[in-house]
């Protein structure tokens, strides 16, 4: 039987009209997600595999290619749809964060920088380009490097700087491994930064790590 030939009451569309989304249970806004189902399932039987196979829903939204198609019945497509949806939610917040919110806190850092970074295989060198309020101008990918290292150039960091007319900066890598532990390198290339920028009048706020699930600030830390 189809979703179709279910009784009204019973479809996650449907019920997420009459209801609301925030009433629907993961495997119902998975589903509606999917649209489609395949032959002996349906979208909602996929979503509850999907949702079996990775065991949450914070694990399917931020799956790879290869492990989001293992599932039958997923393919490019539907994995296109996800990363898509994803990254206008990411941009729907930029905007949110851009409009009101001030950087002065550890919180917002945490929760943007988590939003932005998502688990990614190699380390990426970012920063969050502010105005004169802490407000956010622009978040910008700087460098991306291997697994365990980012080549950053200070030049290159100074020109985002300028370009965005910033009145400081908060800086941002990921560490792949989820280690939270800022290393030798961490504090140097912080303090040539800083040096660098304070030439150009930019404030470096902070320098942050982004694990897999959490954040270090070097500033909160005492290593700035």
């Amino acid at each position: 039987m189809t979703i179709n030939q279910w009784p009204k009451a019973e479809r996650p569309r449907e019920r997420l009209l009459k209801h609301g989304a925030s009433n629907l249970s993961n495997a119902e806004l998975l589903a509606i997600f999917l649209r489609t189902g395949i032959v002996g399932k349906t979208a909602l039987d996929l979503a509850r595999d999907l949702l079996n196979d990775f065991g949450s829903l914070d694990k399917v939204l931020e799956s790879d290619f290869k492990s989001f198609t293992k599932t039958k019945g997923l393919g490019s497509a539907k994995y296109c749809q996800l990363q898509a949806t994803l990254e206008l939610v990411r941009r729907h917040y930029d905007c949110k964060v851009a409009e009101s919110a001030s950087f002065t806190s550890q919180n917002l850092a945490r929760n943007y920088l988590l939003s932005n970074f998502p688990n990614l295989e190699h380390e990426t060198f970012a920063c969050l380009l502010l105005d004169n309020n802490n407000k956010l101008i622009k978040f910008q990918t700087l460098f991306t490097g291997t697994i365990n290292q980012a080549q950053v150039y200070p030049r290159i960091v100074a020109q985002a700087c300028l370009k965005n007319n910033a009145a400081a900066i908060i800086l941002a890598h990921n560490h792949p491994s989820g280690c939270l532990q800022a290393s030798d390198a961490d504090k140097t290339i912080t303090r040539k930064l800083i040096q660098v920028l304070e030439l150009i009048d930019v404030r470096v706020l902070d320098h942050f790590i982004v694990g897999k699930n959490d954040v270090f600030s070097m500033a909160q830390n005492g290593l700035m």
